[in-house]
């Protein structure tokens, strides 16, 4: 079921973001070194969809700057393409926080990401227009963040992302704001986008369902300090809107598995607010 990634390990073949031996830390208000991530190696091939899961605290996020050049490591070294990663349009991320221009309307904060990739003016409408709407919101390309909910605002955000088509995608809980059903369709979106180039796709979520809806293969990460402590092989076939992925044996096999093992993370983890309480038989309710 999985693969234990402790150790370092060979680059392999195709592996465009290499992780050898990372580590970061902060410090806190006391002056004291505080470990985010520690020691971590992971390889992602070209055309892979990975989904990054565990419980908060974990650095899950850390991570995911850290591969945009966003954040540098304090040890260890990450490559992508083979050179330090450096935040550019061939790098789309998708924050949690939706980092919309207030004073331009939902296709005016598309079309700013695709200046300098589109300079023409007509093209870049017309790219800007094709990714509002693939994710819902054409009726409203004209109206401005401040009128918009909190998950539509998220649906602006991916579009930008999107519309620049990227060869590497990194999703920071895109669909954490959106309600159940929307989340559902955008899950099936994404993947439809993402099956049309298939690039690299890094997709951090505390949703087990959702990571394996959506990955090729899951990295399980474990808190206080940050660390991988499987990388799972989904092993569903694709494309997986086109039947009841949910009701695979491998999918409630691999639900049951990864529900246990962050339950049992977050029951035992002295910093978590749920740190030793007894709740009996899990009934494997990990959304």
């Amino acid at each position: 079921m999985s693969t234990d990634a402790g150790s370092r390990v060979a680059p392999q073949p195709g592996a465009l973001i290499q992780i050898q031996g990372v580590s970061k830390w902060f410090a806190a208000g006391t002056g004291e070194r505080v470990v985010a991530l520690d020691n971590i190696n992971l390889e992602v091939t070209e055309g892979t969809f990975t989904a990054i899961l565990g419980p908060s605290g974990c650095g899950k996020t850390t991570l995911l700057r850290m591969i945009d050049g966003l954040v540098q490591p304090d040890a260890g070294t990450i490559l992508v393409a083979g050179k330090p990663p450096h935040p550019g349009p061939d790098m789309g991320f998708v924050f949690q926080s939706f980092r919309l221009i207030p004073w331009r309307t939902v296709r005016g904060n598309v079309e700013f990401a695709l200046v300098e990739a589109i300079p023409d003016r007509h093209e870049r409408r017309r790219r800007a227009d094709q990714y509002i709407d693939r994710v819902g919101l054409s009726r409203f390309a004209d109206a401005y963040p401040r009128q918009l909910s909190g998950g539509m605002k998220q649906r602006v955000a991916l579009a930008r992302a999107l519309a620049c088509e990227p060869g590497i995608l990194l999703l920071d809980e895109p669909f954490a704001s959106l309600d159940a059903q929307t989340r559902e369709l955008m899950q099936v979106e994404l993947l439809r986008l993402w099956s049309e180039r298939r690039s690299v796709a890094v997709f951090v979520t505390h949703s087990v369902d959702e990571a394996i809806f959506l990955a090729d293969q899951i990295v399980l990460m474990g808190p206080r300090p940050g660390r991988i402590l499987e990388v799972i092989d989904v092993g569903l076939r694709r494309p997986r809107w086109t039947y009841d992925v949910r009701a695979e044996p491998r999918f409630v096999e691999l639900r049951q598995y990864l529900w246990e093992r962050i339950r049992a993370l977050v029951l035992s983890d002295p910093q978590s607010d749920f740190y030793g309480r007894d709740y009996g038989q899990s009934q494997g309710t990990g959304t």
